[in-house]
């Protein structure tokens, strides 16, 4: 499966996401193409709004992206709020909802763009799919009692010793918000999504998470601080950051491929106690990595399963 079109991208995108970007937390955009075995960071951009990004998204052509945020929920989730909705859930969303969730996985599935728009439908915005998420047996699907709700897919425990954030989690680490707010601009920019969307055949777009590498190159050592932390933590992690460029640089990563920076790249990514550049140019390193299996392995989904579950989707070089 090289692409819908049978051909393979050339820009590749690492995407840093957040659900509300500001100048002080900003989208962070990381650029780049691959020759062989090496990946060249062309830039890093950093956009402060949303609608900043739905304007990249809509001029990309020739494409890959990896995002970091989810492309899917729990399947128990999903099938609870078909089984079991809120009262004033949209029939019309919810019927067509019940309808995908039974699709077989494979190049035609619509189960993933369905959801998505049923949620914004009824939701309206990232505040009322915390709300939905919180009310899971409590204002819906009242039977489901008080167990645990933060529920992880398949794809998030696929790495031995990492484990990637619940999709529902709407607080701290908001990926849940994330989620809502992402997926619905990669559908409004007609991306295809391997497994989940077909869509424009030059605009791919994965889901990615930065963790999987970094956890694979530091263990449990964190890589990030903020200015309260103590200086010891500062330099700790500090010290980390670098080390996990060393890595990057030198392809000292199961997937084989070598980060090419200039010094001063270097060191903008190393100065940035938040990680957001790292966390960007660690998702460019997995588009690369699926952009070489859609050239070598061109009857593969881009390193992807042979099966992805259309509502839960699958996590890049799990």
């Amino acid at each position: 499966m090289a692409g819908f079109d049978g051909t393979v991208p050339s820009t590749l995108l690492g995407l840093d996401f957040s659900c509300a970007p500001s100048s002080r937390k900003p989208l962070t955009l990381a650029w780049g193409r691959r020759s062989g075995a090496v990946v060249k960071l062309d830039k890093l951009d950093e956009v402060a709004t949303l609608a900043g990004l739905e304007q990249a998204l809509a001029s990309a052509h020739s494409m890959l992206a990896a995002c970091d945020f989810p492309f899917g929920l729990p399947r128990p989730f999903v099938q609870a709020l078909c089984d079991h909705p809120p009262n004033d859930f949209p029939a019309d969303h919810l019927a067509a909802l019940r309808q995908t969730i039974q699709q077989a996985p494979g190049p035609k599935a619509t189960a993933a763009e369905t959801l998505i728009q049923a949620l914004h439908a009824h939701c309206r915005d990232r505040a009322g799919f915390q709300r939905l998420v919180d009310g899971w047996g409590q204002t819906w699907d009242r039977q489901r009692g008080d167990g645990p709700k933060l529920l992880h897919r398949p794809t998030d425990t696929a790495v031995p010793g990492i484990s990637s954030t619940s999709p529902l989690q709407t607080r701290y680490v908001p990926v849940g918000k994330m989620y809502f707010e992402g997926l619905i601009r990669l559908v409004q920019a007609d991306f295809s999504l391997p497994g989940l969307r077909q869509g424009r055949p030059d605009a791919l777009a994965f889901e990615a998470y930065p963790g999987f590498l970094s956890g694979e190159v530091l263990g449990r050592r964190s890589y990030k601080s903020d200015q309260a932390a103590p200086a010891s933590q500062q330099q700790a992690r500090l010290i980390a950051r670098m080390d996990l460029v060393d890595a990057l640089e030198q392809g000292r990563t199961r997937l084989g491929l070598r980060l090419k920076l200039t010094p001063g790249q270097r060191d903008f990514l190393v100065s940035d106690a938040k990680g957001d550049r790292l966390d960007a140019a660690l998702c460019l390193v997995q588009a690369a990595w699926a952009q070489r299996e859609g050239e070598e392995n061109p009857t593969q989904s881009w390193g992807l399963p042979k099966v992805v579950d259309p509502i839960e989707g699958w996590i890049l070089t799990a």
